[in-house]
């Protein structure tokens, strides 16, 4: 699941990333959340088979996700290599939400991380369907899901959202 408003490339580029956990069996659909996007987002979801919603409450969208488990990340975050196998492994064995670690290659600058709050899905959010269902109130958006739990950390990275907006510039 993955909220966007304008954000047509970083979308293409998490999605090609997700088509490999689709083949491998861990991804069993992809939701779009729009922000009222003006660019081509609805043409690269409806292309890439995503359910994608322009009005929504945050609770519908949960119940009428497929799978137990959730993966919450920003348009423009792309999972690295190892991503599907340690989490169909997660998932088997744990019952808590986990996050990708960030990307050693694609950190923010020492000087620009200290005092600086990450957003909440920058490294992404796996957890439980009923546990996202628990914490979800109506108007709520996916990255306030994230807010207030103690995830544990996975040891598969992921390129932060941000590196695919600075690109555009």
């Amino acid at each position: 699941m993955m909220e966007c408003r304008d954000q047509e490339p970083e979308l293409a580029q998490t999605l090609a990333v997700l088509v490999a956990g689709a083949v491998e069996g861990l991804v069993s659909d992809v939701v779009v959340l729009d922000h009222g996007s003006s660019d081509g987002v609805l043409r690269i979801a409806d292309a890439a088979g995503c359910r994608y919603y322009a009005q929504w409450d945050i609770k519908d969208v949960l119940r009428a996700a497929r799978g137990e488990w959730l993966l919450l990340v920003e348009a423009g975050a792309r999972p690295l290599n190892g991503w599907i196998d340690e989490i169909g492994e997660y998932v088997a064995l744990h019952k808590v939400s986990a996050r990708f670690s960030v990307s050693r290659a694609h950190r923010r600058p020492f000087y620009k991380r200290i005092g600086h709050r990450s957003p909440p899905l920058e490294t992404g959010l796996l957890l439980q369907k009923r546990e996202a269902l628990a914490l979800a109130r109506s108007g709520m958006q996916l990255s306030q899901l994230a807010l207030g739990l103690k995830p544990r950390r996975l040891s598969s990275e992921i390129v932060p959202s941000w590196v695919a907006r600075q690109g555009r510039r």
